[in-house]
């Protein structure tokens, strides 16, 4: 997993002394101004929020989170660098609102609500394949999962707190981690000790896990986070402080028994040295029905230009299950939540079916995370971003994919192949996925451009501060208020404006404020061609029309960003858009089926302007058999400009637009 830079305690002590209002946050935290998020989460030292009775702090109501841990560590005999740094790992030390992560983990300390059953899994009607010349709509099995540990409740039985207190309160949260450690620590025969390095097996055992390699990888990454100390602004406006202890060398004691180790193939999976990682291939034979499953093998190297981040919505043991279901479909690795495994199911050089669309899928590595994309409002642990990043900066390096929004994408930002397609393509991971940290992690923040007469913006709202509304989380129809990388776009500058409309989305109907409707969001990351700007609103080139987004001066939800941009030639406009760059048809050589270009029902008009991706030139790849070596790649004289169209990116012929530096676009 990926290291976080090194905290000086000199620069810890500082930031002790601050006020609140201007505490760093050296991991580039949530609240990177040290601003404290907005009343309606739950609020600092002690007051109640929602779903919080006035009774709910059973340890003292002005009791802060740094004090939380400090007391909890006493009262279990749990050094305090061994808490703090476990509780980091697992949520960075938030208290979500008391809303449970993707694996139902309450509270800073992830307590496992052992009796929360899986959601179900969301398929839509997407062809994960994505090419209609040979469909694969799969049937979704619903194959059932073992629940997890309960350690909600185990932690209420050496507490003596009820569970309902353990998941919504963080002081007792806090005190049910330290409880559980110490259980733990007697468990793997060790002595309570005041030394940190002593408490190996104890935080290998933490997250539950049955595989020695993830305990152990977890455990690693626990005192790592020691040596180099972190400091942040909690979600409801806390200071932490986790001091470092640069020369600590933990004491690894034999792997607990009851703990197994994954077999992995002569080669080993293809994942950093830093994260645990097992070989778990996915199905691969013919179908009674002439078909094959559940992914296509190529010879040889492949052209990788993306990584596409998904979340499985369900549980890591459902959809590790799928990927050996021949007649399912395919991805390269599955991530869990609570400790950050990994499993691989496919080779860098093998073609999944994730993307539902089959230009992207040949060229792409698709990465599954356990979770879901709005049950309940559910978060990502801090344990398996770090492994997804450790990952994704692995394979970046390996294949040269650019670590920026244009390559490093979510399965909601894949274009339809088709315009009868765009409705039902994805969401996942939808909004609630921090990409702002994600690109920390990765080593290349998201931090835009110094020039402040840029002609385009980058989406970056501060997450924890920014919460849109959402509906479509539950059954009362509203989403809990929670931190977001989304932005809402309006038709005018005012939040009584319609939504902008997305015709392929919602051909006869409006955009909705729906956490599956991505039609008129831009995300975190997105560089887009500035429009207009009027008092505290920005507007954007998005989807040929103008779109309005709420950027006041005091709390910008953008940056300026440098890029080229793209606009029509004389003469050209409109622009027809495309979802695949597909060859022209004199390429196909005899046997190869051509495959028509089919433009999307959008247009890019004259006189505006969108970022450019990349440019590439025309490929198709010819699947369809078992046997690789029958596979042919078509490659065209056509180049196509990859653009951020709308939340989705697509693709232009570059012959059809001039590419105009970012600084003087017209």
């Amino acid at each position: 997993m990926r290291r976080l830079p090194a905290v000086t305690v000199l620069a810890l002590v500082a930031v002790l002394a601050l006020p609140a209002a201007a505490a760093p946050t050296p991991d580039g935290g949530r609240t990177e101004s040290g601003q404290a998020p907005p009343a309606r989460t739950a609020p600092a030292h002690g007051t109640p929020g929602r779903g919080q009775a006035a009774t709910a702090r059973p340890y003292g109501t002005s009791e802060s989170r740094q004090a939380a841990f400090a007391r909890a560590a006493r009262t279990y005999g749990v050094p305090e660098s061994v808490l703090l740094a476990v509780s980091y790992l697992e949520s960075r030390w938030d208290a979500n609102d008391g809303l449970p992560s993707v694996s139902a983990g309450y509270g800073p300390m992830h307590l496992v609500d052992g009796r929360t059953g899986p959601g179900r899994h969301r398929h839509g009607g997407e062809d994960p394949r994505g090419d209609e010349s040979r469909p694969h709509p799969p049937v979704v099995p619903e194959p059932a999962a073992p629940p997890p540990e309960d350690t909600l409740r185990r932690a209420a039985e050496l507490t003596g707190i009820a569970p309902g207190l353990l998941r919504r309160d963080p002081v007792a949260n806090i005190q049910g981690g330290a409880a559980l450690l110490a259980d733990h620590q007697r468990r793997t025969g060790e002595r309570p000790s005041t030394d940190p390095a002593r408490w190996y097996g104890a935080v290998a055992r933490y997250p539950g896990t049955k595989d020695a390699g993830a305990a152990t990888s977890f455990a690693d990454e626990v005192y790592a986070t020691i040596r180099t100390g972190v400091a942040r602004v909690t979600d409801d406006g806390e200071r932490v402080v986790l001091p470092a202890i640069p020369d600590l060398s933990p004491r690894r004691p034999p792997a607990p028994s009851g703990l197994l180790r994954a077999p992995a193939p002569a080669a080993g999976p293809d994942c950093p040295p830093t994260v645990s990682c097992e070989w778990m291939p996915a199905a691969y034979r013919r179908l009674k029905n002439g078909d094959y499953g559940n992914h296509d093998r190529y010879d040889g190297p492949r052209r990788i230009d993306y990584i596409v981040i998904h979340d499985g919505e369900s549980s890591y043991d459902a959809i590790t299950r799928l990927t050996r279901n021949p007649t399912y479909l395919s991805w390269h690795f599955t991530l869990r939540s609570g400790d950050g495994h990994i499993a691989q199911h496919l080779r860098g050089s093998d073609i999944g079916w994730h993307a539902g669309n089959w230009y992207v899928n040949t060229r792409s590595i698709g990465l599954e995370h356990e979770g879901y994309l709005a049950k309940g409002g559910a978060w990502y642990t801090e344990a398996m971003y770090r492994s997804s990043a450790a990952l994704v900066a692995h394979l970046a390096r390996k294949y040269g994919v650019p670590l920026n929004r244009a390559h490093i994408i979510g399965h909601d930002n894949v274009p339809g192949t088709t315009p009868e397609g765009v409705r039902d393509m994805h969401q996942d991971p939808g909004p609630y996925w921090d990409w702002a940290h994600y690109f920390e992690l990765l080593g290349s923040p998201l931090t835009g451009s110094a020039d402040p007469g840029s002609r385009s913006v980058l989406i970056r709202p501060d997450y924890a501060l920014n919460q849109p509304r959402f509906t479509g989380c539950a059954k009362s129809g509203e989403c809990p208020p929670q931190g977001a990388a989304s932005v809402w776009l309006h038709s005018r500058p005012s939040e009584e404006a319609p939504l902008v409309k997305d015709i392929g989305k919602h051909p006869t109907g409006a955009s909705t404020y729906g956490v599956y409707d991505h039609a008129a969001r831009a995300s975190t990351g997105q560089r887009y061609a500035l429009a207009e700007r009027r008092g505290d609103w920005t507007a954007i080139w998005y989807l040929g029309q103008k779109a309005w987004f709420h950027d006041p001066e005091t709390a910008r939800t953008s940056v300026p960003a440098a890029g080229r941009l793209v606009t029509p030639r004389p003469g050209r406009a409109p622009v027809k858009v495309y979802g695949r760059a597909y060859p022209e048809a004199s390429a196909y050589p005899r046997g190869v089926p051509r495959q028509e270009l089919i433009p999307l029902q959008y247009s890019f008009p004259a006189g505006q302007f969108y970022s450019l991706g990349m440019t590439s030139r025309a490929t198709y790849l010819r699947s369809g058999a078992l046997d690789p070596s029958r596979n042919r790649v078509v490659r065209g004289d056509v180049r196509y400009h990859q653009i951020q169209f709308g939340h989705r990116i697509m693709f232009v012929r570059a012959a059809d637009v001039k590419v105009v530096p970012q600084e003087d676009p017209r």
